[in-house]
């Protein structure tokens, strides 16, 4: 074969690389995007609909349910009218602690939602005792020369 045949396969097989390594990145960016977002209320109701598939489920960290687990914690989470048990795999944020609000990322394995990404969301007790954490941002954004939209909180 000459030179000039092996370049144009070459290029071919790059090229399907490139395109290959870039749809994967397409993938894993949309998987993450469009995982479900569910209340404890709707994740409970639609249990079955749900199977093992991935999703983020929201509540509150119910009171005296928290306990240290081997690699994590296991806690209940409640929403309006429904409860579920959580086991959490890996050490909880900072913030975590009962009756806040938790975002879970994980699936139901059997009745209990098994969880290995959490967010707590910090509330005004937590900017009132950490106010060199937090930024000091004017209750009327537009107001301030200059000043952008103001972030929202995690």
């Amino acid at each position: 074969m000459s030179v000039t045949t092996r370049s144009p396969a070459r290029l071919w097989v790059a090229g399907a690389v490139v395109v290959g390594a870039l749809a994967f990145l397409v993938f894993q960016g949309l998987g993450n995007a469009t995982l479900y977002f569910r209340t404890v209320d709707e994740a409970v109701a639609q249990r079955g609909d749900l199977g093992d598939r991935r999703f983020r489920i929201e509540g509150d960290v119910v009171p005296g349910t928290v306990r240290t687990a081997e690699g994590g914690v296991t806690f209940t989470l409640a929403g309006k009218r429904s409860t579920v048990e959580v086991t959490h795999t890996g050490n909880p944020p900072e913030l975590f602690r009962p009756e806040i609000p938790v975002v879970l990322e994980g699936r139901f394995e059997g009745e209990r939602f098994a969880s290995d990404r959490m967010l707590v969301k910090h509330d005004e007790t937590y900017v009132a005792e950490n106010p060199d954490r937090v930024a000091d941002y004017p209750a009327d954004p537009a107001a301030a020369e200059g000043a952008g939209p103001r972030p929202k909180a995690p």
